[in-house]
């Protein structure tokens, strides 16, 4: 069990776990918190689990994990590890059993003042138009051939078949479709999981929240984002459903037998990976492209169903109920990318569990409006509390692979918080303070108690102190819809 004892202080946000540490170590860890947050982070087996991923052949640079980490399938979501490409590995429990889970952020000119009388029928006709909960079925179902052709073509199949823009692309992460994605290389079972889940929240920690903007603290990205003070703005939280999730689960499997081939030596089979030049690694990096292209499709359905509740309830009654796209970023992925390591650039893979891409200004891929100000990281918290808007900054580029937090971070796991809080109480307290809910299940609404979960305002301002993100704007709930 890693104590305070073994790590060295950088700063007040910065620690590391040295390669010194341990004999199999092929770099260090580097840790991004408060010495409040490493108490949480202490108490469960994230730290050992980002030692272990400093093991995988290839390793470049050290293992960085966030202020929300929390102990995950094999790797610490919150954590960031980059492999050389392509000889290195490519881990599927380093990038997650939800392949680009992500948050999209739409933006409004709707005055929440305004706005109040109508909010209990947006929450409704928001829950009726975008299902939710488990194995729920989506918006749209699609052949197996249709399918094919969006795991390939990812949100421009959403645009040609009219549920997307122009800008709604621009304004996404990859313009909303990962290159080099083989449907071919997603199995029968994965695509009979999703073809009828496209356009759905699916349950656990995914949600769509009706925000008020709180406070701006960069006047000037927040309005080249279109976000102003006193309006509403949607979060969209949500993944690749039992697709990804079947994606991981296939090559997880598949893997166990590829490390004794290529004779890959592991402190933790969840671990299990290839090398990315493999007929191993190339399949799993077809097939997790795949599944990210449908959780762009994913979110981008659902954007379509919350804009069609926004008009109804709103048309009439505001000058412009329309929502733009703020921005579509994933924090569930692997990706492959050029970083400076010791004065020299080279092309890796970054992993990334539960942290969020955070590129700073002039970094290319950006739309040109966000060119200057640098890449939008989408901070949603806890229900019931504060969400962030944050840009990347060129800090984050040399000292966490343009990486940053994605959340509050789990404390307490979904089966204590059941145990500690009731559902139908929470929606009481929660309707109390003016937040809307509407939530498939009690049980479910349970697990994801405000409570539950860190402080997202000490996350952010963690990052914040450390410079690898500069905060913009902070989100209030007024609404949560969840399955």
């Amino acid at each position: 069990m890693i104590t305070f004892n073994d790590l060295t202080q950088i700063s007040e946000t910065e620690w590391e776990i040295p390669q010194s540490f341990r004999s199999d170590m092929r770099g260090p860890v580097r840790i991004f918190a408060t010495r409040e947050l490493l108490d949480h982070v202490l108490s469960d087996k994230s730290l050992e689990q980002a030692v272990n991923a400093t093991t995988l052949p290839g390793l470049v640079g050290a293992v960085t994990v966030m202020p929300d980490m929390h102990q995950g399938y094999g790797f610490p979501i919150g954590g960031v590890a980059a492999t050389e490409f392509p000889q290195g590995v490519v881990s599927p429990g380093a990038i997650g059993y939800d392949i680009n889970c992500g948050v999209r952020l739409l933006g409004s000119q709707i005055e929440a003042e305004s706005a109040k009388p109508h909010l209990d029928m947006l929450a409704t006709r928001l829950n009726q138009y975008c299902p939710s909960g488990v194995g729920k079925d989506g918006i749209v179902k699609v052949s197996i051939p249709e399918l094919e052709r969006l795991l390939k073509d990812g949100t421009k199949w959403a645009l040609k078949n009219g549920y997307a823009t122009k800008a709604d692309l621009a304004r996404t992460e990859e313009g909303g479709a990962f290159k080099g994605a083989d449907p071919r290389k997603v199995s029968k079972r994965a695509k009979n999981r999703g073809r009828t889940q496209l356009g759905s929240l699916g349950a656990g920690n995914h949600f769509i929240e009706v925000d008020i903007v709180q406070e701006i603290y960069d006047e000037d990205a927040a309005s080249i984002m279109g976000l102003q003070k006193g309006n509403l703005a949607v979060q969209i939280h949500t993944g690749s459903r039992g697709l990804g999730h079947q994606v991981c689960t296939d090559y997880v499997r598949e893997f166990q037998g590829a490390v004794r081939r290529y004779n890959i030596q592991l402190p933790d089979r969840e671990l299990v990976c290839a090398p990315m030049d493999s007929p191993e690694g190339t399949a799993y990096l077809g097939a997790m492209r795949s599944a990210a292209n449908f959780a762009f499709v994913n979110r981008q359905l659902l954007a379509h169903a919350t804009r069609r509740a926004f008009e109804e309830t709103f048309a009439g009654k505001s000058k412009n109920w329309h929502l733009h796209q703020v921005y579509d970023i994933t924090h569930n992925m692997g990706k492959i990318e050029v970083h400076e390591i010791k004065g020299e650039k080279i092309k890796v893979c970054v992993h990334r569990k539960g942290a969020t891409r955070a590129f700073g200004p002039g970094a290319p891929g950006l739309p040109p409006e966000y060119q200057k100000i640098g890449q939008p990281v989408l901070v949603p918290g806890s229900m019931g509390t504060s969400s962030w808007v944050l840009v990347g900054t060129q800090d984050s580029m040399m000292r966490s692979f343009g990486s940053s937090c994605h959340g509050a971070g789990r404390m307490m796991s979904r089966s204590k918080a059941k145990k500690e809080f009731r559902g139908d109480i929470l929606r009481h307290e929660l309707g109390d303070r003016g937040i809307h809910i509407r939530a498939g299940s009690m049980k479910g609404l349970a697990e994801e108690a405000p409570d539950a979960y860190k402080d997202v305002n000490a996350v952010v301002e963690t990052v914040s102190q450390a410079g690898i993100a500069r905060k913009v704007a902070r989100l209030k709930p007024l609404a949560v819809i969840k399955g």
